[in-house]
Order: C-alpha cells, then structure tokens, then sequence
C-alpha cells in the first residue's frame, strides 16, 4: 500500500521561503513520477512541479519556475520541493502525489497535504 506523508507547511511572510518535504513508502520501485500539487478552496488542483523518482528529470507549472525547485532522494523514496519568493496568492493545500506509467498526469495516490500560509 503507498503512503504519502507531507511536511513542513506552515506560515511565511511574502517573499519568504518554504521547504516542503515528501515521504513515500510502498514503492514497488523507482519507476513514478512524483508530483507536487496544491488546491485552493473552491478551485481546481493546480499542477506545481514533478520530478521523475528514477531519473530526476524535472517539470513545473510555468507560474512556479525560477521560484520553486524539486528535488528527490531515490534510495530514500522522498521528495522536497524548495519554494522560494513566495506570495500571498499561493497561500493554500499543498500536496505530494504519485503517478505511476504512463505518467498521464493522473496521480494514483495522494498524500493528506500540508498547509501553506503567505502573509502580506
């Protein structure tokens, strides 16, 4: 059974500086991409960054890029993401999901998320 736990949301000034982390356990292998995706109340979930488990090839959301950065450990199954000059706007649910081949963008498993608050 896979299992996402997400950490280290919480409450940044605008501009400030946020490390999310991301625990995967149930892999069969190093073969998903795993995702960071974040979700308003009232809006659709918007893609943020993926980054490939197995080869580190990374993507993001255009509105993130230059901001934000994705990085993995293989051996350990985890995922961070380092959000840096972060606004108000991007205050939110932030969550960890897998997506398993063919890495249609529809992630299989999700964690729980992790609250994100930028204060103006």
């Amino acid at each position: 059974q896979v299992q996402l736990v997400e950490s280290g949301g919480g409450l940044v000034q605008a501009g400030g500086s946020l490390r999310l982390s991301c625990a995967a356990s149930g892999l069969a292998s190093s073969m998903y991409h795993m995702g960071w995706l974040r979700q308003a109340p009232g809006a659709e979930r918007e893609f943020v960054a993926r980054i490939s488990l197995n080869t580190g090839v990374t993507s993001y959301a255009n509105s993130v890029k230059g901001r934000f950065t994705i990085s993995r450990d293989k051996a350990k199954n985890t995922v961070d993401l380092k959000m840096s000059t972060l606004k108000p706007e991007e205050t939110t649910v932030y969550y960890c999901a897998v997506d398993r081949y063919p890495y249609d963008g529809k992630y299989d498993y999700w964690g729980k998320g992790t609250h994100v608050t930028v204060s103006s």
